[in-house]
């Protein structure tokens, strides 16, 4: 996948050997998860944190869970991470080192690279987030159509079958995304690429690619 991430960077690549397209990599969290078998919690949890199934939930060491979190397993969050008062983090999520989820985000079913941040009123579902991908205030990465059809995304210049129903956006490294912008189901970011803030967004687009609706 290098023309969207580095896939070494993170811990958990093998969920991207085998893929011929980035989003299989969601097929597989299902089965990722099911094989693993030592989770290990190394930091401490404040008491007003929320821990559901905390036999499988992975937390890194340096790792700060702040009061009010919520964190349904099974997860595993990376090293150095900040996971702040009121995010609410649900099952099938692998977050990398050094990330930040916000208060009021909400995370489902979704790989996030290192250095990822979703600060702020942000919902991240069923998507892959690279490698230093910041999202804005109120970005929201939608995971479902209205009619609830099968997803499609232009890829290589072709319409390709997801054979997901939830699928939310893939985010290239170091992609921005700017506040209130609504990403729809299937949308792809390529590296570096720039979405301005308060759009709504459909679609594939280059590296570096500037999104600005007008």
């Amino acid at each position: 996948m290098p023309s969207l991430f580095n896939v070494e960077t993170i811990s958990h690549a093998a969920l991207f050997r085998g893929c011929d397209y980035p989003w299989q990599a969601l097929h597989n969290l299902a089965r990722y998860f099911a094989a693993q078998s030592i989770y290990k919690i190394s930091v401490s949890i404040p008491d007003s944190a929320y821990l559901e199934n905390k036999k499988q939930i992975a937390i890194g060491e340096g790792t700060v869970i702040e009061p009010g979190a919520y964190i349904k397993g099974p997860c595993m969050i990376g090293s150095h991470c900040v996971i702040r008062h009121g995010a609410y983090i649900r099952e099938h999520v692998i977050i990398g080192d050094r990330c930040v989820i916000g208060h009021a985000t909400e995370v489902k079913h979704s790989i996030l690279f290192n250095d990822v941040q979703c600060p702020h009123f942000n919902y991240v579902g069923d998507s892959i987030l690279g490698n230093a991908v910041h999202l804005g205030a109120g970005a929201i990465c939608a995971n479902l159509r209205f009619d609830a059809k099968i997803i499609y995304v232009q890829w290589n210049g072709k319409k390709m079958n997801t054979e997901l129903k939830k699928f939310g956006a893939i985010l290239g490294d170091g992609a921005q995304v700017g506040c209130h912008t609504v990403l729809n189901p299937g949308t792809i970011l390529g590296k570096g690429a720039m979405c301005y803030p308060n759009q709504t967004i459909t679609g594939t687009f280059e590296s570096r690619e500037q999104i600005i609706r007008k």
